[in-house]
């Protein structure tokens, strides 16, 4: 028998009431994605996330303790996620939740936070519209406009034309709608346009049709992973660097940890993004020594990674704050005024009044350090920037 989510929500409030009294373990819902192709960037945000709990996990008041709860929601899978966070609040009562590497996803959750007063802290997911689904959603990550925007008025002084490429799925959309305000209103000429299904792994035709139109740059996104090595193939194959077209785009399409699998054809590519791994700052050197010391001295934390460990940050502060003892709407007045100054991307805190992040955002070349791929940073583009979509679109 399926009861109505209000009706398992009011057994919710009255089971945390009679827990808060009794018991001080807070408990945290973790939404990643484990299985199916695009398992890498859910394997990423699980490490962040680990590694943060191995090394502050004792960094509590008295008597309080966490317990993660981990649930795969298997790609980017509206109704595995959304019943996936349903199964947390009402059957886990979970005080939290956090992850989610897929903006469809996270939309499809965010209703389920507002019914059920449960705050979610978004460690991927981009989406730029999301905060505004629900009053107890929060994002630690980024939306694809603040990197995209400024790129593409940076690439207006540098490129008279430029080719899109983007994935074909919202955030891909976002980021080719943004890249194109900013690079038009200083002036850019875009030659072509091209949308490639999120299935897809051949990106020869789309290469070839870059090629042709002979662009000054391309200007790319997709989700990372695999895709981003197949595309960079694509381009070092096809030999678009040797014909004079510079390869531009947000970070995902050089994210650190799939970087060394790109080859020589990454070296030169430009991106906008807000966390390197070999960014110069004390509080990164420390996380990625951190990391690699837990995972391996091969590999390199990415974006995922240090946003998930950020995201549990501000879960474990908002529990300090309140001494174990959460209260969703003072969590939410909390997470409001959340500043960290030395998190691993540098400052960041959330705007109070849209619940997304602020931060710098770094142009960053692929250079080789030390023999190994790396995105080197080479300038603040923005500094404590915030998101500039709910700016040009701002909520009625």
């Amino acid at each position: 028998m399926r009861l109505k989510l209000s009706t398992l929500i009011a057994v919710l409030a009255l089971s945390a009431a009679v827990g808060s009294a009794t018991a001080q373990t807070v408990k945290i819902g973790v939404i990643t994605t484990y299985s199916g192709p695009t398992a890498g960037q859910g394997d990423q945000l699980d490490k962040g996330f680990k590694l943060y709990l191995k090394l502050n996990g004792n960094k509590l008041p008295p008597g309080v303790k966490v317990e993660p709860i981990f649930r795969d929601d298997t790609g980017a899978n509206p109704d595995a996620a959304k019943r996936v966070a349903q199964e947390l609040i009402v059957r886990d009562k979970v005080q939290f939740l956090t992850g989610v590497v897929w903006t469809p996803n996270a939309a499809a959750i965010a209703p389920l936070t507002a019914e059920a007063h449960v705050p979610f802290i978004i460690a991927n997911a981009a989406g730029w519209n999301i905060p505004r689904m629900s009053d107890y959603v929060a994002r630690v990550s980024h939306t694809l406009p603040q990197s995209a925007y400024p790129l593409g008025k940076w690439a207006a002084k540098k490129f008279k034309r430029v080719y899109t490429v983007v994935a074909d799925f919202a955030p891909g959309h976002e980021a080719e709608a943004a890249f194109i305000k900013g690079y038009k209103d200083a002036g850019g000429e875009i030659v072509g346009s091209a949308r490639v299904p999120l299935a897809n792994t051949d990106f020869i035709p789309y290469m070839q049709r870059v090629k042709d139109a002979k662009p000054n740059a391309i200007f790319a996104f997709n989700p990372g992973g695999k895709q981003a090595t197949a595309q960079m193939k694509a381009f070092g194959d096809l030999e678009l660097g040797k014909a004079g077209i510079k390869y531009i785009g947000t970070g995902d399409i050089t994210a650190d940890e799939e970087l060394q699998n790109m080859g020589d054809a990454a070296l030169g590519v430009l991106t906008v993004h807000h966390y390197s791994a070999a960014g110069d700052r004390p509080a990164n050197k420390s996380f990625v020594a951190a990391y690699k010391k837990e995972y391996g001295e091969k590999l390199n934390p990415g974006y995922m990674a240090a946003v998930a460990w950020d995201a549990m940050d501000l879960i474990f502060h908002v529990i300090r704050e309140q001494k174990g003892k959460i209260d969703p709407d003072k969590t939410m007045q909390l997470i409001r005024n959340y500043k960290n100054p030395d998190s691993p991307r540098g400052p960041i805190q959330i705007d109070p009044e849209t619940r997304d992040i602020v931060q710098n955002e770094y142009l960053r070349e692929v250079r080789k350090v030390n023999g190994q791929l790396a995105n080197v940073e080479l300038e603040i583009v923005e500094t404590q920037y915030k998101d500039p979509w709910k700016e040009f679109n701002k909520a009625k």
